[in-house]
C-alpha cells in the first residue's frame, strides 16, 4: 500500500498534508522508498524544491523528504543521482533560509557519502567549493555536514589542490576546537584526507596556529587515551600522513613519543576489528621508510607478538553471544590478515632481527604460505608483500624459507595474477633466485625462464625491470646450458629491445644480466660467437648515447669481459671505432669510467695470452701506453694500480 497518490498530492490545499504523509511512511521504511522512486515521486518533489513560487516551508520539507529517500538502499541513491539531484540541492544552497540550507546539505551529506555517488560532480561547478567554504560559518550543522561531504569528496591530489586553493586549511582549522564533537570530528577526518601524500598542504599545516596553539600539538592532545578511539585514530593518521610527506621529522617526539605508541595501542585485541585495521596499516604506512621507527615499534607493547591475534579471529563461537557481531567478524577477518601482513613486511622490511623475530612468531610462515593462496586479492598482495620483505634477509633464504618451500605456492601466485600482484611475487622471486639461495635450484627446474621472458616483455617497467632482474640473478655464476636457455627464451631481439628501453632501471638490470651472462672464458666465446656482432653494436649506441654514468660504466664492465675472451677479444681489436672509444673514456672526467675503460685494455694486452704481442704492439701505436702512463699517476688508488697493472705488461 502506498500512500502516495500524483493526482491528488499537490493540489494548494493538501500540500503541507501529503508531504507529511510521505515524510512519515519513508522514515526506516526502505520498501516504501523505493516504491516513492519508483512511482517517479523524485522528479516532483525535486520540481517542488527548485519552484521560488513554493513555500520555503514546503521546499524545505522537500528535501527533508529526498533526504530519507537518500538513506535507503545504493539502488535509491543511484537513482536520485540519476535524476540530478545533486544540481538541484547545490543551486537550493544559494537560498538565504538557514533551515532550508541544512536540510539540502544533510541530504547532500548522506548521498556524497555512499560509495555508489561519483564524487567528480561536487567539482563540476567551479563555484560550488568557494560557496561551501562560505556556509561553513552558518552554523554547526553546515559545518558538520559540509566538512563530512569534503572529507568523503577528496579522493585525488587535483581534489585536494582545489580544496586548498579554496582556503580548506584556514577555514576547517578553527573548527578542531567547535563545542560540536561531530564538528571537530569531520574536522580531522578532513585534515587527514588533504594531507594524505601531499607535501604542499602538511608543511601548512605544520605552520597553523589554532587558537594560538600549534596543529600539531592539537592533534598530539587528540591523541590522549581519555579522548574516543575515532578521535585518537584520526588525529594519529594526520600526524602520520604530515610525516610521510616529510613536514614532521621521523625523530620528533610528537611521532615517536605519541603517534607510534597511539597507532601501537590500537592493535590490541581489547580494540573492535576496525580499529585494529586501521591503526596496523596506519602504523605499516608510518614506518615503512624508517628504520629506527621499525625498530621502535617492535619492541613497543609486544606488537610482534600481539599481531599474531590477528590470524585467530574472531574467537571461538562459544565466547561471542553476539551473533551479529560474530557474523560481522566472520566475513571481515580477512581485513585483519591482509593489515598484519602490512604491518609485518613494513616492520622487517631493514633489520635483521627484527625479520627472525616475525619468522618465530607462531605457525609465522604458515600463515604467510596460506595467505598466499587466499580468495581475497588483498590478501595475497599483503601477504606476499611480507614475504617480499623477509626475503631480503640472507639467513631467512636459508631457513624458513626453505624449509616451507615457499617457491612453490609464489610461483603458483604469478600464474595469471593482476599486475599490482605480479610486481610483488616477481620481486621476492628475484631474491629467491640469488646465488646463496637453496631454492634457486628447485625453481630453475620448474621452468621459470620462459616465466621471467614473458615479464620483459610487459608494459608495465615495473614487470619488464622484475623479469629481467630475476634472469641476471640466475645468470650469475651459472652453467652454460642454463646460460643458453635463457638467451635462447628471451631471443636476441627482445635482449636488444632492453638495451633500448626508456626506463633506466630496465637498462642497467638488461646490462647486469648481459655481463653475468659473458662471465668466464667458454661462455664468452660462444655467446660472442653467435651474437657478437650485435652485442658490439649495443655497446657502441650505449657508449655513443646520452646516458648516465652508471649505465656506461656498466657497459665498459660488459667490453671488459668481452676482452677477456680467448676468441671474442678479436671483436674488439678489428673495430677501431670501439678502441677509440675506449681511449676517450680512460681520459674521462669520471674515476669509475677511467677505471672500466682501463679495466678493457689490460684484458686485451695481458702477456700469458696468444697474440698479446701483436695487440700490444698495435695499442702502443695507437696511443694507449702514454695514457696509461699518465693515469699511473692519478690520485685515485684503485685506478692509479689498475694502470700500473697494465703497464708491467708492457714491461714483461
Amino acid at each position: 500500500k502506498c500512500l502516495f497518490h500524483t493526482e491528488g498530492l499537490f493540489k494548494p490545499e493538501k500540500k503541507k498534508k501529503k508531504n507529511f504523509d510521505m515524510k512519515n511512511a519513508v522514515i526506516g521504511n526502505n520498501r516504501q522508498k523505493a516504491n516513492l522512486i519508483v512511482l517517479g515521486a523524485v522528479p516532483r518533489l525535486l520540481y517542488l524544491l527548485q519552484q521560488s513560487s513554493s513555500s520555503l516551508e514546503l521546499r524545505t520539507e522537500c528535501a527533508v523528504v529526498l533526504g530519507s529517500l537518500s538513506m535507503g538502499t545504493e539502488n535509491n541513491i543511484k537513482s536520485l543521482v540519476d535524476c540530478h539531484i545533486i544540481p538541484a540541492l547545490l543551486q537550493g544552497l544559494l537560498c538565504s533560509d538557514l533551515i532550508f540550507i541544512e536540510a539540502c546539505l544533510r541530504c547532500l551529506r548522506t548521498i556524497f557519502i555512499s560509495p555508489v555517488t561519483p564524487v567528480q560532480l561536487l567539482y563540476t561547478d567551479p563555484t560550488v567549493i568557494p560557496h561551501l567554504m562560505s556556509l561553513l560559518s552558518r552554523s554547526q550543522h553546515t559545518q558538520e555536514y559540509i566538512t563530512q561531504i569534503f572529507a568523503h569528496c577528496c579522493k585525488t591530489p587535483e581534489h585536494q589542490t582545489v580544496l586548498f586553493n579554496h582556503g580548506a586549511i584556514q577555514n576547517i582549522a578553527p573548527l578542531l576546537i567547535s563545542p560540536s564533537y561531530k564538528v571537530r570530528m569531520q574536522a580531522l577526518k578532513c585534515f587527514s584526507v588533504l594531507a594524505y601524500e601531499n607535501a604542499q598542504v602538511s608543511m601548512t599545516l605544520v605552520n597553523v596556529l589554532v587558537d594560538g596553539e600549534q596543529l600539531s600539538q592539537v592533534f598530539v592532545r587528540m591523541m590522549q587515551r581519555d579522548k574516543p578511539i575515532e578521535m585518537q585514530l584520526t588525529a594519529a593518521k594526520c600526524l602520520t600522513y604530515m610525516c610521510r610527506a616529510g613536514a614532521i621529522r621521523t625523530d620528533d617526539n610528537c611521532i615517536v613519543l605519541k603517534t607510534l605508541p597511539c597507532l601501537v595501542r590500537m592493535c590490541s585485541k581489547e580494540r573492535l576489528l576496525e580499529e585494529r585495521v586501521e591503526g596496523a596499516e596506519t602504523l605499516a604506512y608510518l614506518m615503512e621508510p624508517d628504520i629506527e621507527l621499525q625498530r621502535i615499534a617492535s619492541v613497543t607493547d609486544h606488537l610482534v607478538s600481539m599481531l599474531a591475534d590477528y590470524f585467530k579471529y574472531p574467537s571461538s563461537v562459544s565466547a561471542i553471544t553476539d551473533i551479529k557481531r560474530l557474523d560481522h567478524d566472520l566475513k571481515h577477518a580477512h581485513e585483519l590478515r591482509q593489515a598484519a601482513f602490512k604491518l609485518y613486511a613494513s616492520l622487517g622490511s631493514n633489520d635483521e632481527d627484527i625479520r627472525k623475530k616475525i619468522t618465530e612468531t607462531e605457525n609465522m610462515m604458515d600463515r604467510i604460505v596460506s595467505g598466499l593462496s587466499e580468495s581475497s586479492i588483498k590478501v595475497r598482495l599483503a601477504a606476499v608483500r611480507c614475504l617480499h620483505s623477509l626475503s631480503r634477509s640472507v639467513q631467512q633464504l636459508r631457513t624458513s624459507f626453505h624449509d616451507h618451500a615457499v617457491w612453490k605456492p609464489l610461483m603458483k601466485l604469478l600464474q595469471n595474477a593482476p599486475d599490482e600482484v605480479l610486481v610483488m611475487a616477481s620481486s621476492t622471486l628475484c631474491n629467491l633466485l640469488l646465488e646463496f639461495s637453496p631454492s634457486k635450484e628447485p625453481i630453475l627446474e620448474s621452468g621459470v625462464i620462459e616465466l621471467l621472458c614473458s615479464l620483459t616483455q610487459s608494459d608495465s617497467p615495473a614487470l619488464r625491470v622484475n623479469g629481467i632482474w630475476a634472469l641476471m640473478n640466475m645468470a650469475f655464476q651459472a652453467d652454460q646450458k642454463v646460460k643458453v636457455e635463457i638467451v635462447q627464451a628471451l631471443g636476441t631481439e627482445q635482449l636488444f629491445r632492453l638495451l633500448s628501453d626508456p626506463d633506466t632501471n630496465v637498462l642497467m638490470k638488461t646490462l647486469g644480466l648481459l655481463r653475468n651472462l659473458l662471465s668466464t672464458r667458454p661462455h664468452i666465446d660462444q655467446i660472442m660467437s653467435s651474437h657478437g656482432k650485435q652485442i658490439m653494436q649495443a655497446v657502441t649506441l650505449i657508449l655513443e648515447g646520452e646516458h648516465s654514468i652508471e649505465v656506461k660504466e656498466q657497459t665498459l664492465c660488459i667490453l671488459a669481459n668481452i676482452a677477456d675472451g680467448n676468441t671474442a677479444k678479436e671483436l674488439i681489436m678489428t673495430n677501431d671505432d670501439m678502441l677509440q672509444k675506449i681511449k676517450y673514456y680512460m681520459g674521462h672526467s669520471n674515476v669509475k669510467l677511467q677505471l672500466a675503460a682501463t679495466f678493457c685494455i689490460s684484458n686485451l694486452i695481458w702477456n700469458e695470452e696468444d697474440g698479446s704481442q701483436e695487440r700490444q704492439d698495435k695499442l702502443r701505436e695507437m696511443g694507449f701506453v702514454d695514457i696509461l702512463h699518465k693515469l699511473t699517476q692519478a690520485s685515485d688508488p684503485n685506478l692509479c694500480d689498475r694502470a700500473k697493472t697494465a703497464m708491467q705488461q708492457y714491461l714483461a
